[in-house]
């Protein structure tokens, strides 16, 4: 699947998150997942929009499942936000643009 967006492992997902700037955006999905697509536009809209404002990073949880199981993430696609190296929250729904753009604004 070609994305614009950065996919991240297990293993350097701890150094990513912890040494960015600006909040970050961690997608977990799997391939075939039709929503996880969807989603995805959606976050290659934001970042078009956003530049640098904002680090989207995408997580194949087929390839990549440790961080997934801390976090318990139960389905697909989940979206989390993490800023200052901390995990925050899960945007929920099947986040439309501007209405992840309003989670990440209102923390």
């Amino acid at each position: 699947m070609s994305s614009m967006l950065q996919a991240v492992t297990d293993r350097e997902f701890d150094r990513v998150i912890e040494t960015s700037t600006v909040p970050v955006l961690v997608e977990f999905w799997k391939p075939g997942c039709g929503h996880c697509r969807v989603l995805m536009k959606e976050l290659e809209q934001l970042r078009h929009e956003w530049g640098e404002r904002v680090l989207i990073l995408t997580m194949n949880v087929d390839e990549e499942f440790q961080i997934s199981a801390e976090l318990e993430v139960s389905s697909l696609p989940a979206l989390a936000l993490y800023r200052s190296g901390e995990f925050v929250k899960f945007i929920g729904g099947l986040g439309k643009k501007n209405e992840i753009v309003k989670q990440i604004e209102c923390e």
